[in-house]
């Protein structure tokens, strides 16, 4: 599969601080892991439709099942949030209505019909 995702050493980099560290017998390849990870969330594919260059499925989601129950993808975006070169931007996933409803509604408070 030539589209696949793969993280660069500097998005690596950066990411590594927030990895746990390694206890007892070394961890699998910490970049195939979480582009696998990201690549499976981005296509909203189901775990064993990983592509195999990402390893075996198993592996991708004992990774994503343990690291988020440790709270390492929260610290990850919360680390990544923090760097940012503009606090003030918000951002808002309009996939859902919700969201979508929020804004809206926050929006006519804000400045009134016509804003």
């Amino acid at each position: 599969m030539s589209n696949l995702f793969w993280l660069t050493d500097e998005q690596m980099a950066r990411l590594r601080p927030f990895f746990p560290r390694s206890h007892g017998k070394p961890r699998v390849d910490d970049r195939r892991v979480l582009s696998g990870i990201i690549f499976i969330n981005r296509n909203g594919l189901r775990w064993r439709d990983a592509p195999k260059e990402y390893g075996q499925p198993k592996t991708l989601y004992n990774r994503w099942k343990r690291w988020s129950e440790m709270g390492v993808f929260a610290r990850i975006f919360e680390g990544l949030a923090a760097e940012a070169a503009d606090p003030t931007t918000i951002m808002i996933d309009a996939t859902y209505l919700k969201a979508h409803r929020t804004a809206s509604s926050l929006r006519s408070k804000k400045g009134g019909a016509g804003a």
